[in-house]
């Protein structure tokens, strides 16, 4: 597949590295130089310096004969207008980061195939995620009815007890399974002799209405908080502080910059807003943080949330949570004070990514910590897979189903499970298995 991107900053860099990797045909064209260049000493893929709307850079990008146009550079109206031009010169199907709604109403009769905002999707995760507390994803499929959490196992948990297979013969009620575990950076999709380890990072599949039971399978107990403390005031912030009033919290932001916070003050009359800076623990100190405060750290820069989360743990907040660009840092959050990751670059990868996998994808998921993916799918009525048990389908070692809906229902699959045409199955993957798995599932 040739795929253009339009834009080689924190998104656009990320998805031309893990497009590259799968083999794909990669363009990639930005207008700073030295982020070209830095770039094209990454990936095996053609960087164009050059702007994405112009038609004559487009038609060197080779506009005509690609596959998918990804336009998610910092200016919506220049991601519209490449779009467009793109959609013009014959590429099949364009996407694009816009953020501003009056910008988004219009864009569909301009050449847009499909409009993504990861920002607005992170804050919708991000109250999910305070919502439970002491999680690390909380990942929605087949409309909300099956769900992927996830968490890192606590000392004693049930989960340790013994190999899985042992475990599901212990329960009666068996509404979840493990899907993979991220060890000290890798990644083991999870069978039946696999033993859980405290401090994993646990990937679980379970039913909507059993979500309380997977999260206490990690050890994790469901945390109220009161107070959702902000630190910096970027669009995400803001969204962040939107979602949190509408969950019930109070609200404070801090942020150092002066005319921002007199701005975010005016459009937050509920919330509290401190202008200072958020690393600095006397200004944290002042708040009198405890076991029910959250905070998040959105500021646009990764080593402003990573040091103010810190410096919000130490000084008493029940949970800190980072947003983060730089997916190097990830392996470094856990064990070090930061309760869970948020990017919205992995959010507009998994956006994106459905449009790359082959057949009826409806959702992928990607993972701060692994380069897994979690893919729903559906079948297909000719599928290989349709009227074999999961045991006959002999589904490689890197791959586990976790999840079926099926018409009115929705579960969580056994071995004898047979599939049907039309199942939503949610699977979990090494990239180097996707392709496989999801010809299985495909006409």
């Amino acid at each position: 597949m040739r795929i253009i991107i339009i834009g080689a900053g924190a998104v656009g860099s990320y998805l031309a590295e893990r497009l590259s990797t799968d083999g794909q045909d990669v363009v990639v064209i930005d207008d700073d130089e030295v982020r070209v260049a830095e770039l094209q000493e990454r990936i095996d893929a053609l960087v164009i310096i050059g702007n994405g709307a112009s038609t004559h850079t487009l038609e060197e990008a080779g506009a005509a004969r690609a596959d998918l146009l990804i336009a998610v550079s910092s200016s919506d109206g220049a991601n519209v207008l490449a779009c467009h031009a793109a959609k013009e010169m014959g590429t099949k199907t364009t996407i694009a980061r816009i953020e501003n709604p009056e910008i988004r109403e219009g864009a569909e009769g301009l050449g847009v195939d499909v409009v993504i905002d990861p920002s607005a999707t992170a804050a919708e995760d991000l109250a999910g995620v305070v919502g439970l507390g002491g999680v690390t994803e909380l990942i929605h499929f087949a409309d909300g009815k099956l769900v992927m959490v996830g968490g890192i196992v606590t000392p004693n948990a049930p989960l340790t007890d013994a190999p899985l297979s042992q475990l599901r013969l212990r329960n009666a009620e068996w509404g979840w399974v493990v899907a993979a575990l991220v060890r000290e950076g890798g990644t083991i999709v999870a069978h039946g002799d696999t033993v859980v380890n405290p401090g994993d990072h646990a990937l679980v599949m379970t039913t909507e209405d059993r979500i309380d039971k997977a999260t206490a399978m990690l050890g994790l107990k469901r945390r109220h908080f009161d107070r959702a403390v902000i630190m910096g005031g970027t669009r995400f912030a803001e969204l962040a502080v939107k979602e949190m009033e509408k969950a019930g919290l109070s609200v404070v932001v801090v942020d150092e910059d002066r005319d921002r916070s007199r701005r975010l003050a005016t459009k937050f009359p509920k919330a509290l807003v401190i202008c200072g800076d958020p690393t600095d623990p006397d200004v944290l100190a002042e708040l009198d943080l405890g076991p029910k405060d959250v905070a998040l750290g959105l500021s646009g820069w990764d080593e402003v949330n990573l040091l103010g989360c810190l410096v919000a743990k130490a000084t008493g907040a029940g949970m800190v949570i980072s947003r983060f660009n730089r997916v190097a840092y990830v392996g470094l959050l856990t064990g070090v004070g930061i309760d869970a990751a948020v990017s919205s670059r992995l959010l507009a990868a998994s956006a994106i990514l459905r449009f790359v996998r082959q057949g009826a994808i409806e959702q992928v998921a990607t993972f701060s910590d692994t380069d897994a993916e979690a893919i729903e799918i559906e079948v297909a009525e000719n599928a290989e897979a349709v009227g074999r048990s999961l045991l006959e389908l002999q589904l490689p070692l890197g791959v586990i189903i976790g999840g079926i809906s099926r018409q009115a229902t929705s579960f969580v699959p056994d071995g004898s499970t047979v599939i049907r045409p039309g199942d939503h199955i949610i699977f979990f993957s090494l990239p180097s298995e996707i392709e496989e798995s999801a010809a299985l599932f495909t006409a």
